[in-house]
């Protein structure tokens, strides 16, 4: 679809101005016009159709969700063990480095999303055709399942644990994961808006909680002694960039699940730096510094003997909440994105419930390394669909009744990207030494030749 201001030249490489003077045309999402964004057929949270304009919102309405993310304890906790494992100044450059990557990435993919107003697993299915997007995307909806359980079976075990030594409470851990079950599964129901409700309840007290953390943690040391003294490191400067990368890496890659409701591309951008480069490093940082100063990675253990057991409820629970909240929102659209056969609710409320049992069996010890190695090969994804979206077929973004069946370029690229991650997380091969980034990169690579030099699909 063209608009009134825009030439047919403007879809070609060979355009003047170079690729300065072409990003804002090729973000700003004119493709998707008011007649694409009717009534969905899957619900009002648009699997499978654009978000419309009178759905769409300011940019901080969506960085806030994103930056509450930043604040969940895992993070917290990759700041504590990279801290542990490396160097002072070597883990600051980790957590610095690895964050503006994410930034990188979630500022081009989440840009995307917001410009065609599209989730991550609709930009798939164009990329990669409805067949060769299925297995993509309900890969992407296993993983976020078993991430869902993950974070229940972490929420339970860690909240068992407050109670008992801050309360004196001994409910079973079968009740209390039940429970937030319930609670995570509920607020997905009620889709994006009340994620974000819940989220700007809960980023001011994360706020405080972090920074009542952070004076903690200095009180039990001088920060200027800390950078003079280097430890004994585990992990090398590569790794634990890879470390802070690998952990975060899912939620760059389908940032257009919540950045599809902006209202322009750039409030992507600036949702990337906030979340990335502000919170997250923060919260790594501090997480860091306040195991470093006791010398223990346990995260419970440091908040316990720092004196901060209500601290710790805040972040267990509200981190927890929000973030298993949003896997669930996003495995459901990816289901619904795939067959769009199933009613919104139901279907919540069943992956909701497949994943409260897994926890309920602790059978996710042994799948965590098949998700970690699912996690990993998602990565090429992106840079598919940004080297598509941004310099190989843009217009496809808005034809939603034409896409194709199979694109062997894009399954091909992705491929290639896929085996470069799993060989580079194995160290069989080292490019930068940071996996993620060669997959994407070898990804983004290997499907520009192929589109360009090959046939079409």
């Amino acid at each position: 679809m063209k608009t009134t201001d825009e030439p047919d030249s403007a879809n070609t490489p060979e355009t003047k101005g170079g690729l300065r003077a072409r990003l804002p045309a090729l973000l700003r999402g004119d493709l998707v016009s008011s007649g694409e964004a009717a009534s969905p057929a899957s619900g009002e949270e648009y699997a499978a159709q654009p978000v419309p304009a009178e759905r769409q919102v300011h940019w901080p309405a969506v960085a806030i969700i994103s930056a509450m993310v930043a604040f969940s304890l895992p993070t917290f906790i990759t700041g504590a063990e990279v801290f542990l494992a490396s160097s002072n100044d070597d883990a600051i450059v980790a957590v610095v480095t690895g964050c503006l990557a994410l930034a990188l990435i979630a500022s081009i993919s989440g840009a995307i999303g917001a410009a065609t107003h599209l989730s991550s697993y609709m930009l798939t299915r164009i990329a990669f055709g409805n067949r060769g997007a299925a297995f993509v995307n309900l890969a992407f909806a296993v993983s976020l399942l078993g991430w869902f359980g993950v974070n229940i079976d972490l929420f339970g075990g860690a909240l068992q644990r407050l109670l008992g030594e801050g309360l004196g409470l001994h409910p079973p851990l079968w009740l209390i994961e039940l429970g937030a079950g319930a609670a995570m599964t509920a607020t997905t129901i009620y889709g994006f808006r009340a994620i974000n409700l819940l989220s700007t309840l809960l980023v001011p007290v994360m706020m405080v909680t972090t920074a009542l953390l952070l004076a903690a943690a200095l009180d039990l040391r001088d920060l200027s002694a800390s950078f003079a003294v280097q430890q004994a490191s585990t992990l090398s400067l590569g790794d634990a960039i890879s470390s802070v990368i690998g952990g975060m890496i899912v939620g760059a890659v389908i940032l257009p699940d919540v950045t599809r409701f902006l209202r322009d591309w750039r409030g992507a951008v600036y949702t990337a730096l906030l979340s990335y480069v502000a919170v997250q490093t923060l919260v790594m940082t501090v997480g860091g510094l306040a195991a470093d100063a006791l010398g223990n990675d346990d995260f419970l253990d440091v908040m316990l003997v720092l004196g901060m057991s209500a601290a710790a409820f805040v972040i267990v629970i509200a981190g927890s909440w929000v973030l298993n909240s949003l896997n669930l929102y996003s495995a459901t659209l990816s289901v619904e994105a795939t067959t769009q056969r199933l009613p919104n609710t139901p279907l919540i409320v069943l992956l909701g419930a497949l994943g409260t049992v897994a926890a309920f069996f602790n059978i996710l010890d042994a799948f965590l390394t098949f998700l970690f190695y699912l996690a990993i090969v998602f990565v090429p994804v992106a840079g598919v669909i940004a080297v598509d979206y941004l310099f190989v077929r843009r217009d496809a973004y808005g034809r939603l009744d034409s896409i194709d069946s199979m694109r062997a370029s894009a399954l091909g690229a992705w491929l290639l990207g896929s085996a470069i991650a799993l060989l580079g997380a194995e160290g069989v091969i080292s490019g930068s030494g940071i996996a993620a980034l060669d997959a994407m990169l070898a990804a983004a690579l290997g499907y520009f030749l192929l589109a360009r030099l090959g046939p079409s699909t």
